[in-house]
């Protein structure tokens, strides 16, 4: 039980430095390019590096897991991070960024597949949502934590890499006092060709449990990745664009384990659908008082409370709908869905800002929302 719990913690404290580098990452090349002239579909483009390296390697991540096991996986990602942030400062061009992005995608969804999948491999069957709520929490605090690093970019714009190369750093190296562990082995699960069979296999048992994740990667890396472009364009200074998605983190880190619980009470299915509801109604109304900064804050906050444990949700509402043996796939096409929403959301919310000024950049997301949620809504009682 001891081991469980070290290892446990171990796995969400390096979970919250992977999440602190993606919250920073986006906002602060954001604010560099755009301090630089950078157009904000090229600016969505380059913030794409990151979810283009996920979707890349999602195919090949199950395999070296099942071989060696999830410490190397984990290990390996987390070092392919570090090194990848640590050379940010050596080269500031559009094209370099967007290869360490890419790189740190790579590296990302493989420390958090292997932690991701871990977690749920030794967690008690009565105690996987609120581990797996846990792990989301610890993400969302490094996530949160991230974007105030942004500021710092008026001291030196090599400040804020170098302090998060320096984290990763501390977290990698606990790594290495856990025990590596296998996953259990099936002959047909070890096989490569049947990869794309246990895609569809889980697609077919758990598809509307990806619509979550799938989300929650538009809004995050718009929210973080266009929103202060947006921002700064309509007036609103750096301080207060970093204090706003501050608030929206926060509001996903307060209520991240009381709606795991609550959707382990009253069921998955209705608290996406309602989660999915009042984040279409905040960001509309968000769109309404955008000009308000306490307004926008408090629109944030709630958005935050109201919708920032979909990804969480989603993998327990994913774990709930597959077999066993196809969980560590479940757990794939989450992140593989993550990545797809993430992927889109700064190129279209790059070219929404452009080729739609006069229209409110939030109202984009509220759309989004009230699809997801329609379509949750008329399966409801099918899932």
């Amino acid at each position: 039980m001891k081991k469980n719990q070290f290892r446990f913690w171990i796995l969400v404290s390096i979970v919250a430095v992977s999440g602190f580098s993606q919250g920073m990452l986006l906002p602060l090349i954001a604010v560099i390019f755009e301090s630089n002239g950078v157009s904000s579909f090229l600016n969505g483009v380059n913030a794409t590096g990151l979810y283009i390296g996920i979707l890349l390697a999602s195919p090949f991540m199950e395999q070296p897991l099942r071989k060696y096991g999830y410490k190397p996986l984990i290990i390996t990602g987390g070092l392919l991070v570090l090194i990848s942030l640590a050379l940010f400062p050596f080269w500031q061009t559009f094209w370099f960024w967007f290869l360490l992005r890419l790189l740190i995608g790579i590296g990302d969804h493989a420390l958090n597949f292997g932690a991701q999948t871990w977690i749920t491999a030794f967690s008690p069957e009565d105690k996987r949502g609120r581990n797996i709520a846990v792990y989301g929490l610890f993400f969302g605090i490094g996530f949160a934590i991230g974007p105030l690093m942004v500021p710092l970019v008026n001291i030196n714009e090599s400040l804020p890499f170098m302090l998060a190369s320096g984290l990763s750093i501390i977290g990698w190296l606990f790594l290495f006092t856990l025990r590596n562990e296998l996953p259990e082995q099936d002959i047909e699960l070890s096989s490569f060709k049947n990869t794309f069979k246990r895609f569809a296999q889980t697609w077919k048992y758990a598809w509307i449990a990806f619509l979550p994740p799938f989300a929650y990667g538009f809004l995050e890396t718009s929210l973080n990745g266009n929103f202060p472009v947006y921002a700064l364009r309509i007036g609103i200074e750096v301080h207060n664009v970093s204090a706003l998605l501050f608030a929206f983190a926060i509001g996903a880190i307060a209520f991240q384990l009381p709606l795991g619980m609550l959707s382990d009470k009253l069921g998955r299915k209705k608290i996406l659908v309602a989660v999915l509801l009042l984040g279409f109604i905040c960001f509309s109304a968000a769109g309404i008082v955008e000009q308000s900064f306490y307004g926008l804050f408090v629109c944030l906050f709630l958005v935050g409370m109201f919708v920032g444990s979909m990804f969480s949700l989603g993998i327990t509402y994913m774990t709930d709908l597959t077999p066993k043996e196809l969980l560590p796939t479940g757990n794939l096409l989450c992140g593989v869905f993550f990545s797809f929403g993430s992927l889109i959301g700064p190129s279209i919310g790059g070219l929404f800002i452009q080729f739609v000024p006069n229209v409110s950049f939030f109202y984009l997301i509220s759309a989004l929302f009230l699809v997801i949620f329609i379509i949750i809504l008329k399966n409801v009682k099918k899932t």
